[in-house]
This record gives structure tokens, C-alpha cells and sequence, in this order.
């Protein structure tokens, strides 16, 4: 019996809690506005499948476990967290008729100023705070279209407050009759460099560089909302299946666990 085999069952179990982690999370914002779920991907590693055919590592220590299983290529084998995958997959569209609600019909983000850089969301429920600034619903201040390497406060929306506010379908934004500007929309080619920062925002992977655009022509709804892309059903569902692998893997543990007992308080003990 090897103690590897606990452990290739005790990374499935830990796996198995990521990915229902990550569901409950999925479900938490079935209501909010813009979500984007995501998916965990795992991945195996088994030592087998890293050396080359017909090679028999032979060790050059005192024989030991460890030796014995690298001759076998049996030692090495377990379920591994690989990363986060997010689904931008648009959600519907619902309609609110709120003045400054703004929905992407299409691929883009809007920009948002946040204490910590700029920052890009899909979430367009807008409103205007107590300086007169459109913001997000975390009060960070939507930005309009300009120099994406100038201050972003520069980019800012203030209205004057003595005319309604407005905002196009276009992405004009309306101070009464007078128009400030257009909403920056930019698009990112390659998805997978976005992270997850909180606030339904992203921002680029430190590791990575953003192909990232404006969008020339802008396709939104105004008066509607995206909603979240999570399907409840099927999360449900996806969160029944991790459970039941999550117990098998606990039945696996435990018979592990029971092995070892008998091996050690049964044949250990058996006197010759």
C-alpha cells in the first residue's frame, strides 16, 4: 500500500471543494447585473506519462520508498488546480427604463476609474452620485472616450445637475441638450488575460498584455441591463456531481486509512 494513494484521493477531495466553491459563487450572483460565471479546470499529473517509454530510472541512494517508486513510475499521481476559467458568454438583456442603465449588445467593456487604476465592467447600472458624477454602483466613476494613457480623472462625467441627465444608445452622454462626450468602449481581443478584481471589474493579468481596442462602433441598449450568464440548473446540477465525487473521494481516504490500520496493528504485530 502506498501513502501516495492517499494523497492522489486527498487532492481529488481538495479539488473537488475548489470547484464547489467556485459554483456557490457562480449561484451567489445569479441576480448580478453582468456576471460572467466561472469554471474551474483541472488537470492530472501521473509520472508515467513524463518518462520516456522503456526507461527504468535506477536510484544512486540507499534504498528507500521514495527510490522504489520512481523505479515503478507509479509514485506521482493527483488531481491538480490548474487555474480559473471565466465564461464571457453576454447574458440577457432586461429592460429597466432607467435613464442611465447601459447594456453591451456585443462584446466590450465599459471603463471605470477605481482607487486602484482603471478598470473595465460590463455592468452598466449607472447613477449619478453627490458631486455629480456618473458612477458605477460602487461609486467608481465611469470614464469617456480619450487618451487611454492621459489621467483618467480628466475623463470623468460630471453633470451640472440643473438638466437630466441622458445617455444615447450611441454612448452620448446628455447633460440636458449639452453633450460631454462619448462612454469608452473598449474591446479585448484575448479574454484570457483578464482577471477577476472584485466589484464585478477586470483588470490585465500581471503576467500578460491586453490586445485591447476601442470599439469603433458601439452596439448598446439603453434603459436595459445585461444579466448574469449563470444558468442556476445547471450550476445546481454541476454542484450535486462535485458533491457525490467529493464523498467518493472521502470513501477512498477512509479505506486508505483502514489499510494502514491493519497493516500496521495486524500484520505489524504478527509474530513469526
Amino acid at each position: 500500500m502506498s501513502i501516495k494513494g492517499i494523497y492522489t484521493a486527498l487532492s481529488g477531495a481538495l479539488a473537488q471543494t475548489t470547484k464547489i466553491d467556485t459554483i456557490a459563487n457562480n449561484i451567489a450572483n445569479v441576480n448580478t447585473t453582468g456576471f460572467k460565471r466561472d469554471q474551474q479546470t483541472f488537470g492530472e499529473y501521473l509520472t508515467a506519462l513524463e518518462k520516456e517509454p522503456q526507461v527504468i530510472q535506477v536510484p544512486r541512494v540507499p534504498a528507500s520508498i521514495e527510490s522504489f517508486y520512481d523505479m515503478n513510475g507509479g509514485d506521482k499521481g493527483f488531481v491538480d488546480t490548474t487555474g480559473t476559467y471565466t465564461n464571457f458568454e453576454q447574458g440577457s438583456l432586461k429592460h429597466t427604463g432607467g435613464k442611465l442603465d447601459l447594456a453591451i449588445d456585443g462584446a466590450g467593456f465599459f471603463e471605470v476609474s477605481t482607487p486602484s487604476g482603471v478598470q473595465l465592467t460590463r455592468s452598466g447600472n449607472f447613477t449619478v452620485d453627490g458631486n455629480g458624477q456618473l458612477v458605477t454602483k460602487d461609486g467608481h466613476p465611469v470614464l469617456l472616450e480619450g487618451d487611454l494613457t492621459s489621467n483618467p480623472e480628466s475623463r470623468t462625467v460630471r453633470f451640472s445637475g440643473l438638466a437630466q441627465p441622458y445617455i444615447s444608445d450611441g454612448g452620448e452622454v446628455f447633460d440636458g441638450q449639452r453633450k460631454l462626450g462619448n462612454i469608452s468602449l473598449l474591446q479585448v481581443s484575448n479574454l484570457e488575460s483578464l482577471q477577476k478584481v472584485g466589484s464585478n471589474n477586470y483588470s490585465v493579468k500581471p503576467n500578460m498584455q491586453a490586445d485591447i481596442a476601442k470599439v469603433s462602433v458601439p452596439n448598446l441598449k439603453q434603459g436595459f441591463l445585461e444579466t448574469s450568464n449563470v444558468n442556476i440548473v445547471n450550476e445546481m446540477t454541476e454542484m450535486i456531481q462535485a458533491q457525490r465525487v467529493f464523498e467518493g473521494t472521502q470513501k477512498a481516504i477512509s479505506a486508505y486509512d483502514a489499510m494502514a490500520d491493519k497493516l500496521i496493528n495486524v500484520v505489524g504485530s504478527t509474530k513469526g
